[in-house]
């Protein structure tokens, strides 16, 4: 199977060119193409990020609450650093 060369990524023109400096040219191919009809048959998942999922499970009681406005470009949320420094530290991001 030909594979187009236009159509490709630099990352999957790299890996083309890597197996074909390792096995050879014809050989390289033939791995090349049975790798990507492998990359076509796999479906993508989106991990879920689970410190996010933790994020979310704690603001979700305050979905309703009209009080809290996030602004236009949010906050930050970072570990407290420095002596005795415990918890969280949270910023309103400004420009």
């Amino acid at each position: 199977m030909a594979v187009r060369k236009p159509t490709l990524t630099k990352g999957q023109i790299r890996k083309r060119n890597a197996l074909r400096k390792s096995v050879g040219d014809k050989l390289g191919d033939q791995t090349f193409a049975r790798w990507m009809k492998e990359q076509a048959k796999a479906k993508s998942v989106a991990k879920s990020d689970p410190v996010a999922d933790k994020i979310l499970a704690a603001l979700k009681p305050l979905v309703r609450d009209k009080t809290i406005k996030l602004g236009n470009k949010g906050y930050s949320v970072r570990r407290a650093k420095g002596k005795g420094a415990k918890g969280f530290v949270v910023s309103k991001i400004t420009k």
